[in-house]
């Protein structure tokens, strides 16, 4: 069945959702945006023609919303596969595949993301205490209006960088562009559907969230960096104490038998099997943070089809 040519704006964007339909919702946010800033561009760029005359010649320009539905999904798939991480040499035994994880660049880089999620934990939640609390004594007069809705829009700004972020250290693919208005009434229209929009105040639930999150993803990796390295290098500090370069008389700790030498390949399999395991976890907190910042920044594809 052929579909009807789009006569509006609306109609428009409405097929390309359609067309778009199990993509995934950050593909379709991108394609959304794009859409309607260069169908709103060029409709102001012909005044002097109606909405549908416009994007019939748009049609053969830009393209039809399944042409351009075609194009993106090419594209996706292009990228995905220049991104993906190259897959290591398959390991036959249960061993080779558990210490495999050392090969893996999504380990390194989400146990990075854990180490870094403090600091950026504490720049969102300032900037989200701040931007309400203002917001509020602001209220009161005539600029606090405005202050709100500028500080709404900042914060999905911030959601965009943070999934770049997100994007970059875990390679779940999260949008490149800002949310898609869903209205393309006027400009009152549209900041009252950025407010009625759920993904705006689960977008400042996240950031003010980041900061507990982060505290815990950095004491998590700290402490698993710091004691399975201590472990792994102890024999180096036992031997400088035995030879004489380093004094350890007054730093004795534990029991004795774990200053004897038959001891050290244990502590030190007892580091490495330590640090395997937080890489491990690393990996997995970066794969669950990543679906958890999905599900609070980007609408589900089935919510932005219908």
């Amino acid at each position: 069945m052929t579909r009807s040519a789009p006569r509006s704006l609306d109609q428009y964007l409405q097929q390309l959702r359609e067309e778009l339909a199990g993509e995934d919702a950050a593909l379709i946010q991108d394609a959304l945006y794009d859409a309607e800033e260069y169908l709103r561009a060029e409709i102001a760029a012909h005044p002097d023609k109606s909405e549908s005359d416009v994007l019939e010649l748009i049609a053969s320009t830009y393209g039809a919303p399944d042409e351009v539905a075609g194009a993106y999904r090419d594209t996706e798939i292009k990228v995905k596969a220049a991104l993906k991480t190259p897959l290591g040499t398959a390991r036959k035994s249960g061993s080779g595949g558990f210490f495999s994880v050392f090969s893996d660049p999504r380990a390194y880089t989400s146990l990075f993301f854990m180490i870094l999620a403090l600091a950026t934990g504490i720049i969102y939640f300032v900037f989200a205490v701040t931007g309400l609390s203002m917001s509020i004594g602001l209220g009161a007069v005539i600029i606090g209006v405005p202050f709100f809705l500028m500080f709404m829009g900042t914060t999905r700004i911030v959601s965009l960088a943070e999934g770049r972020l997100i994007e970059a250290m875990t390679g779940e693919r999260m949008p490149r562009r800002p949310v898609y208005s869903g209205t393309t009434q006027g400009f009152w229209a549209r900041i009252g559907h950025m407010l009625k929009d759920p993904r705006t105040w689960t977008t400042l639930a996240y950031l003010l969230l980041m900061l507990p999150l982060g505290i815990i993803y950095f004491v998590t990796a700290v402490t698993g960096l710091s004691v399975s390295l201590a472990l792994i290098f102890a024999p180096l500090v036992e031997l400088a104490g035995r030879g004489g370069w380093v004094d350890l008389s007054d730093h004795l700790i534990g029991p004795v038998w774990l200053g004897s030498l038959w001891a050290l390949p244990v502590i030190v399999f007892a580091g490495i099997l330590l640090l395997t395991l937080l890489m491990h976890l690393a990996r997995i907190i970066g794969r669950a943070h990543a679906m958890y910042a999905k599900a609070m920044l980007v609408a589900p594809a089935a919510k932005m089809a219908g």
